[in-house]
């Protein structure tokens, strides 16, 4: 029988749709992301579930809209009940490994209620969302909190970077003009460069953990997350990168005017990183450093692409590259994500087949189709051989649609929703931590923002493709409206709760009769 397709599942955390070179930035350098959607597929039209790290990222994970598996926010634990990409392709032969973040927090009370020791082999796949962490490490270690036991500070320490913290006093800091240590974690320090040589950096070394756990495997299938902690914050990054880009490569900021003014919005543009990210000397200095990092990781990726090939295992591989997210970087007056404007909540999503055999969509091509994260879980089963458990999962496999066996119109709508309780804006609206919801749904043409207690926000993506001119009561939208509030309404109806019983146990259930059961019998 011929091996089972390995599964390379590349995320970069933060990374912006528009900042990759085939995805039309004029002067950034991604040589081999633009590589694989040559010889691969570029999703023009994808779309997360969640624009944050956590909940984004348990979508991605899960199959499931953040409002079905209900880890809404950094921090809040995904219920031990739900199921993560592991179980699905580990009973399948495949060994399913992560190097890197996912910001998963895990469900300590519901494994103590079931008796289940966290520390346990089955108390550390329901910690990881069902990965075999082969390095967990959400890169996220401030001086003073620093976990003891990081492998990566190790790692630096081994190599002669002394310190308690070198992931920040290495790492993720400069040297400033007095020649004293500068954090990274300062704006106004973004234009050093990293004291780490590039070939000790956290997106380096990664890459050599993925080729160490590609390596151990042998001949098992894999599935490999590698999940870059890169071009997040702290925006520091190692020579050659830090000199890549100018202030020349930034474009001007996208400046909406008051005709999309809106509360929530104005909330979360008094954020300390909006009102910093706002000001045009800060992008000038930020951004070049984040272009840096996306190019810093673009080029060790390329590595890993390398390995593959030289160990024949390029053609058997399943190879995807996207985000958990974007990156305002200031444009709309805002900083970080949270919210729905495209730089936000659309992400990267390049796929290369195994093999191009079957597929009528032509290697090189750009599907425009609206696709979502929640996609990747189908398709990764697919690909493995696997039944897909339709009544859990809510996405769906792409494959078909590469192969033209979709006959009708493949999605009319994609959704994301996010929840602010835990932001600043919230408390300065006066809103409960149970209200601050907001629903996006958005066609081809239309994006509809829903804000529970506030009014809504409508986007012309054809006539607007910036987002500056919310249209919301212009009368001849009525229509529209309705018909996306709608498409929100069955959406809200269709999450997928019953998961222990499947559809097809459903149709084939035993007639109560045959049970010696009668209800309603003359």
């Amino acid at each position: 029988m011929a091996k089972k397709p390995n599964i390379l599942f590349v995320m970069a955390d933060q990374l912006r749709a528009d900042f990759i070179g085939v995805n039309g930035h004029p002067t950034i350098m991604t040589p081999n992301f633009d590589k694989l959607a040559s010889d691969g597929y570029n999703f023009s039209n994808a779309y997360c579930q969640a624009p944050v790290c956590g909940p984004s990222r348990m979508s991605f994970y899960t199959g499931r809209y953040a409002r079905s598996h209900g880890a809404v926010y950094n921090g809040v634990p995904i219920n031990v009940n739900e199921q993560g990409l592991g179980n699905y392709l580990r009973p399948l032969g495949y060994r399913v490994g992560l190097v890197g973040k996912t910001h998963m927090a895990k469900d300590i009370e519901g494994m103590r209620r079931l008796g289940i020791d966290s520390e346990s082999s089955l108390g550390v796949l329901l910690s990881q969302c069902g990965f075999e962490p082969y390095e967990r490490d959400d890169g996220l270690h401030p001086d003073n909190r620093v976990s003891p036991d990081l492998a990566y500070n190790a790692y630096l320490r081994e190599h002669g970077f002394a310190g308690e913290n070198p992931w920040h006093s290495w790492a993720n800091s400069g040297v400033d003009e007095n020649g004293e240590l500068a954090s990274g974690w300062f704006l106004r320090n973004s234009h050093l460069a990293a004291r780490i040589p590039d070939e000790h950096s956290e997106t380096a070394y990664m890459t050599n953990r993925a080729i160490d756990f590609i390596r151990e495997t042998g001949e098992q299938p894999w599935c490999l997350h590698l999940s870059y902690i890169k071009p997040h914050w702290p925006y520091i990054v190692s020579e050659p990168f830090n000199t890549m880009y100018t202030s020349d490569d930034v474009r001007e900021a996208v400046k909406s005017d008051e005709r999309s003014s809106h509360p929530v919005v104005d909330a979360f543009r008094q954020h300390e990183e909006s009102v910093e990210l706002s000001k045009d000397h800060v992008r000038k200095q930020v951004i070049p450093t984040y272009m840096g990092l996306v190019s810093q990781v673009d080029f060790h990726f390329g590595r890993l692409i390398e390995f593959l090939e030289k160990n024949q295992q390029l053609d058997n591989t399943l190879i995807v590259v996207t985000a958990d997210h974007g990156d305002y970087l200031g444009d709309y007056g805002l900083g970080e994500k949270d919210l729905f404007h495209e730089p936000s909540v659309r992400i990267p999503m390049i796929m290369k087949m195994p093999t191009s055999d079957g597929l009528t969509v032509a290697a090189g091509s750009t599907c425009e189709d609206l696709v979502e994260s929640i996609d990747l879980v189908p398709t990764f089963i697919e690909i493995a051989g696997g039944q897909i458990p339709t009544h859990i999962l809510e996405g769906r496999s792409i494959i078909p649609l590469l192969e033209g066996k979709i006959t009708n119109e493949w999605r009319n709508f994609t959704f994301s929703e996010t929840d602010y309780a835990y932001r600043p804006a919230r408390k300065m609206l006066k809103v409960l931590p149970s209200d601050a919801k907001i629903l996006m749904v958005r066609n081809k043409r239309w994006k509809l923002i829903m804000y529970q207690g506030f009014e809504s926000q409508l986007y012309d993506l054809e006539s607007d493709p910036t987002e500056l001119y919310d249209v919301i009561k212009d009368p001849q939208n009525e229509k529209i409206i309705k018909e996306l509030e709608e498409a929100a309404f069955e959406w809200a109806l269709s999450r997928k709760s019953r998961t222990t019983v499947s559809d097809e146990q459903i149709e084939t259930a035993i007639n109560p009769k045959s049970r010696g059961i009668y209800f309603g019998v003359w």
